[in-house]
C-alpha cells in the first residue's frame, strides 16, 4: 500500500453508496461531488484532507442508516499538480 510522502495534501476519494442521494447532500458530505449511478447507486467524489477526515464521512453514511459498497482511493494532490 502507498501513502501520500506529505499527509497534509487532500486525498481524492470515491465514496459508494446504495441508493440515489439528491444533489443537497453534498453539503453535508463536506462539498463532495454526488454522481447517480444508473445502477441504483450514487457516488461521493472529492477530495479529504485526511484519515479523520475520511473517517468522519464514512461516520455520517452510518449514522444516515445508508449502506456503504465500496471506498477507493483515487489519487493524491501531490500526484497530479
Amino acid at each position: 500500500m502507498s501513502h501520500p510522502s506529505d499527509s497534509s495534501q487532500p486525498v481524492v476519494y470515491e465514496i459508494r453508496i446504495a441508493g440515489h442521494l439528491s444533489s443537497q447532500w453534498s453539503e453535508w458530505f463536506a462539498g463532495l461531488t454526488v454522481t447517480l449511478d444508473a445502477d441504483g447507486t450514487t457516488w461521493l467524489s472529492g477530495p479529504v484532507i485526511d484519515q479523520a477526515a475520511l473517517y468522519g464521512l464514512l461516520k455520517k453514511v452510518r449514522d444516515t442508516g445508508l449502506t456503504l459498497i465500496a471506498v477507493n482511493q483515487i489519487s493524491s494532490k501531490q500526484e497530479h499538480p
